[in-house]
Order: C-alpha cells, then structure tokens, then sequence
C-alpha cells in the first residue's frame, strides 16, 4: 500500500571546489533539514550545468535521506534529474533501488518538490514492506 508523507524543508546548498577541466558544470553540496511526515535530514551532491539560453539548464544530485517515516527509522538515497526547457521545468525525484537501510530496507517511491514564495515543500508517495516481513 502506497503512503504519503508531507512536509516543508529548508536547504543550503554551497559551492564545490571548482576544476577548469569540467567547464561550465557547478558542483553543489545540499544539506537539507525536513519537517512535517518526513522529519529528519539529508546530505548530498548536485552536478549543474546552464546553457547559453539563460532559462534552459540541467541538474544531477543524489541526497542520502535519514527519516523516519510510518515510525520506521533509516536512510535512503533520493536521485534527483532536473530539467529546465525555455523555463518550463521537469523533475523527477526517486529512491534509487535497494539503497534503504534499518527498518526502510525495501522502501520504494518517489517525491514531488514545490518552491513557492513561502519556501519548499514536499509530497513524498512511498512503499514499504511489512513491517513483520521486514
């Protein structure tokens, strides 16, 4: 059965040492703190790239999760893949396989982010094994 987790998040992102050789691509850290059904925090990596039409542009990040959703501690890792097409955006947000750990061992799903004048927010629809199965 499909759950659902809602929440807000706040982020720092910060700039990784560069390397010339790599050209216009922007190395991120991400440090994420998570409220709402997802309480808990996240740290990652963000690969970037913008094209010389300013509103198009391309980003990569992976971000381990460590939460506790259903009352279920562990981590996991979320793969990010962003586009912005002409300013109209597409993203998609997963749980890489098998990448759970503890008691989010199976956990599957994906997440939606919203960035709005009040901040981001978070939709988080995932699946978890029984919890005696597990």
């Amino acid at each position: 059965m499909t759950a659902r987790a809602t929440g807000t998040f706040e982020v720092t992102m910060a700039p990784l040492a560069g390397d010339d050789e790599w050209g216009a691509f922007a190395r991120m850290s991400i440090d994420k703190q998570f409220a709402g059904d997802l309480a808990g925090h996240s740290r990652g990596l963000m690969l970037a790239a913008q094209t010389e039409i300013k509103a198009s542009a391309g980003y990569v990040a992976l971000e381990r999760v460590t939460a506790t959703p259903d009352g279920r501690a562990g981590t996991f890792v979320l793969e990010h893949a962003g586009i912005m097409n002409r300013g109209k955006p597409s993203l998609d947000v997963v749980v890489v396989p098998d990448s759970g750990t503890e008691n989010l061992t199976g956990i599957a799903g994906t997440m939606t982010i919203t960035v709005d004048k009040t901040g981001h927010g978070y939709a988080f629809d995932y699946t978890l094994p029984d919890a005696t199965s597990a």
